[in-house]
């Protein structure tokens, strides 16, 4: 039964499709500037303390990425749903799941928090850390890991705002957060004291562990501000506890879609774990992390590329679930090709700029010379790669959005164990080719993607799922 649909800005059923994708990819490419700004500013500050505390960020950005994987088995089924209603006009409905996977955020944020917590030392130790690098790692990861208590609300609640269209309001959250962790990580790196003029030192710094200290900072802050802007709320989505729950249908088919995603990203995680236990092999002294933090630099650095891939990568997906509510497959299926020959224009920049910039690059996150000697050259092959990546991001989340969980989940099964994996280890380890080598395994798993996620999306036969 229709309802009567909330004020928006943007048509997404029935405006010029083109300009939908663009005006809705725009402030998720902004929103994920700033997320990345993040991450990317806390390699910075690491590069400038050792490479050992690169090292320890690098290893907590994997562990915070599946705390994120955690958060899509609500999230994933949140978009989906809320879009699909949306485009039904059942509003009412749609903000049942809202508040059935707020609740649900709050349980997998404690379940995540203590888990982290305890398994910090397992972490360090399974990825080669000795010394000074394990004593970094473990008390970054117990401290990183409050934050999670906090994050999955932030998480859940963009993710309910995307499904029904709303892109600018986690933007506007994530840039507060930015905000916060820049001025934060700072001050609590640096001190405060001699360094801005003055003759004596108020605060001398925390060094590494003022990283994760305004990390957390900006976590907390923004699930404060997203919990308020529910509160407050938005069009039909609104925070009411009264709502909440946690064993009914609302919330199993929101599981129903999100299990599959998340155990899809589940063997993404896994693969990438025993990916970094491969790199960690590639230092030829256990003691150094030359390898590993130019891995670590060129990773960060790329995640430039998954800003416009996941923006209009999600952008589709809002458009395709909201399509399919209102019966139109046919403009669910164009969404998807129309993100990508927008987002192509920013990968063809981004393949030149990372192509020969690749050495002041390096030059600008670290200060060791050693680093830029194993790390220019594989991030020079690494450019060459933006295209397919863009393809497989783009339809695997359009895919997503439609309800589609079962195929991501096979192809990325076949992509990291049959090809990234065992082709990384022989050509990085067993035929030396060093991290350049174990770069090919993951270039060689992108270009898979690729075609196999493009096959099934182009086909269609997606759009007749029932979620």
């Amino acid at each position: 039964m229709s309802e009567t649909k909330p004020e928006t800005k943007a048509d997404i059923i029935n405006g010029p499709l083109a300009r939908v994708i663009f005006y809705l990819a725009l402030p998720i490419l902004l929103e994920n500037f700033l997320a990345f700004l993040v991450g990317f500013y806390d390699v910075i500050l690491a590069g400038r303390i050792s490479e050992h505390a690169t090292k320890a960020i690098g290893i907590t950005s994997y562990v915070g990425w599946l705390a994120s994987m955690l958060f899509g088995l609500v999230g994933t089924g949140t978009t989906a749903l809320i879009s699909r209603h949306y485009g039904e006009r059942r509003y009412s409905d749609a903000n049942i799941f809202l508040n059935r996977s707020l609740a649900l955020a709050g349980v997998i944020g404690v379940l995540i928090a203590g888990t982290f917590y305890t398994a910090a030392p397992m972490v360090a130790h399974l990825l080669n850390m000795q010394g000074e690098a394990y004593e970094i790692a473990v008390r970054y990861l117990r401290f990183d890991s409050f934050g999670h208590l906090f994050s999955g609300m932030t998480f859940i609640g963009a993710a309910a705002l995307r499904g029904a269209g709303n892109m600018r309001l986690p933007m506007l959250i994530l840039g507060f957060m930015n905000l916060v962790n820049i001025l934060v990580s700072t001050v609590l790196v640096f001190g405060v004291g001699t360094n801005v003029g003055l003759s004596h030192q108020w605060f001398s710094g925390w060094g590494v562990d003022g990283i994760v200290a305004g990390t957390v900072s900006a976590k907390i802050c923004g699930s404060l501000v997203m919990v308020a802007c529910l509160i407050r709320g938005s069009g039909s989505l609104k925070w009411d506890s009264s709502k909440f729950g946690l064993m009914d249908d609302y919330v199993r088919r929101i599981l129903r879609i999100g299990s599959l995603a998340v155990i899809d990203n589940g063997i993404v995680w896994i693969g990438q774990f025993f990916f970094l236990m491969i790199i960690s092999q590639l230092d030829a002294d256990p003691t150094e992390s030359y390898v590993f933090a130019a891995h670590v630099i060129g990773i960060r650095v790329e995640a430039i590329s998954f800003l416009p891939a996941f923006a209009w990568g999600l952008a589709a997906s809002t458009a395709v679930g909201q399509s399919l509510g209102a019966m139109k497959p046919e403009r669910a299926r164009r969404a998807g090709v129309e993100a990508l020959r927008q987002c192509s224009v920013f990968m063809v920049i981004l393949t030149l700029v990372f192509y020969f910039g690749a050495e002041e690059i390096y030059r600008w996150m670290s200060d060791e010379p050693k680093v830029w000697k194993v790390g220019v050259p594989a991030f020079r092959f690494l450019a060459m790669f933006q295209l397919p990546l863009a393809a497989a991001i783009i339809f695997s989340t359009s895919l997503r959005g439609a309800g589609d969980t079962r195929s991501p989940m096979i192809i990325s099964f076949i992509g990291v164990t049959c090809v990234r994996l065992p082709v990384a280890y022989l050509c990085g380890v067993t035929l030396g080719w060093g991290l350049l080598g174990a770069w090919v395994g993951m270039f060689s798993d992108v270009c898979l993607k690729a075609v196999l996620f493009s096959y099934r999306y182009l086909t269609g036969t997606w759009t007749d799922l029932k979620i």
